[in-house]
């Protein structure tokens, strides 16, 4: 029997990385309306896909509960098998999806899985003769899997931002390693000038919880003009909806650089042991928006989770406060 054309996307990974699909996927469902498709993806991902053309549906795949272990794997393939998917799409190429794409390929579905470019990583990060020039990003890497399945698509190069004129701005001083983390002895230099501006009316946080949100809160009981927007909202697709309200949003080489850009705001990134040439700039960013420091180590990682080498994160460290904010006032300005 003949199905009609049905692709099963997979990305099960952190918000980040699920994120950066959203672009491509949008444009997928653009340039191919006709064309069913399906995401598998973490529960709280379902919010990063609101608002998508009719032809974009959402699975969840439920890791810590009933699809766990390889039991709970079967479950879900059974669950998948039954949809007639023409295609399947691995976007993660980890251990669980591999164990799905081999289900499926028992089942002869055509397969096609993201190329990491591990090789050239290696050699962006090791300590002596760094091969330092820019890798496929990952938007790219997410649209050649689509490309080996018989939809290449067109990526847009440029921005599309949502041209509001509002004043208020956002940070989000936070990521999940600490070479990705702006000092926030430093942060807090950044947001005592920016409180102080008379240009700048509002300043919006989106952090964690535990420690993150002790800082944010301390801030905000000593600049008037700040917010934690994240303890206010308690949801991710409200956060969404305020950074798109945004003129700008400050952020680390973290999700939120591309939950804002997913929004249409102009990010502002701080780079520290990564480095944009791995691939994860956020989506149609400008390079001018990105502020990094050249050292002989750096990158010494491609996610931030190693151990400074130098012991100092000079990195981070040798980015002044009063860059991010002449950085900041030059867009606000503009």
């Amino acid at each position: 029997m003949t199905y009609p054309p049905h692709i099963l996307i997979i990305r099960l990974s952190a918000l980040g990385d699920v994120a950066m699909t959203v672009p491509v996927v949008r444009q997928l469902a653009a340039q191919y309306p006709q064309l069913k498709i399906t995401i598998l993806s973490r529960p709280f991902a379902r919010a990063l896909y609101a608002g998508m053309p009719a032809n974009v549906h959402f699975m969840e795949a439920d890791l810590k509960g009933k699809h766990k272990g390889v039991k709970g794997l079967n479950e879900l393939f059974r669950r998948l098998h039954a949809k007639h998917f023409t295609a399947v799409a691995d976007l993660h190429d980890v251990l669980r999806t591999k164990y799905l794409r081999l289900r499926f390929h028992i089942n002869r579905y055509p397969i096609a899985h993201i190329d990491k470019h591990r090789q050239q990583r290696r050699q962006l990060v090791r300590q002596h003769n760094k091969q330092l020039h820019q890798l496929p990003t990952q938007f790219q890497n997410y649209a050649d899997v689509f490309a080996k399945l018989g939809y290449p698509i067109t990526l847009h190069t440029h921005a599309t931002q949502t041209g509001n004129n509002s004043v208020d701005i956002g940070i989000a001083p936070f990521a999940a390693h600490k070479g990705k983390i702006y000092p926030t002895h430093l942060m807090q230099q950044v947001v005592e000038q920016l409180n102080n501006n008379t240009s700048i009316q509002h300043i919006y946080f989106f952090c964690g919880k535990g420690e993150e949100t002790n800082i944010v809160n301390r801030w905000c009981s000593q600049y008037p003009k700040c917010t934690n927007a994240s303890q206010q909202l308690h949801s991710l697709e409200k956060e969404i909806e305020l950074m798109a309200q945004l003129r700008l949003l400050i952020t680390m080489d973290s999700g939120n650089a591309h939950l804002a850009a997913m929004a249409g705001t102009e990010v502002v990134s701080i780079w520290g042991a990564t480095h944009p040439y791995a691939g994860f700039k956020a989506y149609t960013q400008k390079e001018e928006n990105i502020l990094q420091t050249s050292l002989p180590c750096r990158p010494c990682s491609i996610y931030g989770n190693k151990p400074c080498l130098r012991k100092d994160y000079a990195c981070l460290n040798n980015i002044t406060p009063q860059q991010i904010v002449d950085k900041v006032m030059k867009i606000v300005g503009e």
